[in-house]
């Protein structure tokens, strides 16, 4: 039934109205390089490059541990481009979203996901004096002695991005909070 011309309906609502603004406290531009927060997100990049070219360089003789650790710093790096960009081209304050509580949830989650992918690939440089083939009369190592130095060094990186990730969880929460 429709109503009749001279009704005091109201006007159906406009949802884009009820959308609420955007609440972003970090700068936009290249302004975001001069926070502490641009700054651990260019170093998460930097870092997380590395660690995947890294590990990449052993061969991956352990595809299940080495393959989290691969999966885990690709797609960190490729999500922290894209969160980084998000500011760099000021989308952030066209997107009607918390970004505070956003950055919070996304570096905790990522901070979580890499401390465990610095473990494994720990785990992994830690086996190195075990034997490749176990059935085998020829006593090869998983991890040949430069293999054993890359994947110590692939550690050591995935360890300073996880504390990166681990600083911008802790500014994230703490500019989420006030």
């Amino acid at each position: 039934m429709l109503p009749r011309v001279g009704s005091s309906m109201p006007p159906p609502p406009n949802p884009a109205a009820y959308f609420p603004p955007p609440r972003v406290t970090l700068p936009s531009g290249l302004d975001i390089l001069r926070t502490y927060s641009g700054a651990f997100v260019f170093l998460e990049i930097l870092f997380g490059t590395v660690v995947w070219i890294l590990v990449a360089a052993t061969g991956v003789p352990l595809p299940l541990l080495q393959g989290w650790v691969m999966f885990v710093a690709v797609t960190a790096w490729f999500l922290s481009i894209v969160f980084l960009c998000v500011f760099l081209f000021s989308y952030a304050n066209r997107i009607a979203i918390n970004w505070n509580q956003t950055d919070f949830l996304f570096h905790g989650t990522t901070f979580v996901f890499y401390f465990g992918a610095f473990l494994l690939q720990a785990a992994t440089t830690s086996l190195h004096h075990l034997p490749r083939k176990f059935n085998s009369t020829v006593q090869e190592t998983l991890l040949s002695d430069h293999e054993y130095n890359i994947s110590i060094a692939a550690s050591i990186f995935a360890f300073a991005t996880a504390i990166c990730y681990g600083c911008s969880t802790a500014l994230a929460l703490r500019r989420w909070k006030l």
